[in-house]
């Protein structure tokens, strides 16, 4: 009986050995992808701060005024003035339907 007692002792070490070497393997290769993922994002956001550095860039006042400019008689581009904006009260919102009690 004693070693039967052992026998199964051995094989359910082992059988756990396995088991943790599973779990050690898995949680190794989810590290990697992690890894992997943050190295992914961090280049997405240099990426995106170059991409906002050029955008600011490119829409420089002094840029910006000097393609009006350049191309004023083609574009037929007019200055914004205040008298080109409407006033809030000519907005036209949608009426809000009340219910009663009977339709309920």
């Amino acid at each position: 009986m004693r070693a039967l007692f052992y026998v199964l002792s051995a094989f359910a070490v082992m059988g756990l050995a396995i088991w943790a070497y599973d779990q050690n393997q898995k949680t190794q290769t989810a590290m990697r992808d992690v890894r992997s993922l943050r190295a992914e994002i961090h280049a997405l956001n240099e990426a995106l701060s170059v991409q906002r550095a050029e955008w600011a860039y490119l829409n420089r006042p002094q840029r910006l005024r000097a393609l009006v400019d350049m191309n004023y008689a083609r574009l037929g581009l007019m200055p914004l003035q205040g008298a080109q904006f409407g006033q809030i009260g000519e907005i036209p919102y949608p009426l809000i339907a009340t219910q009663t009690e009977g339709s309920l």
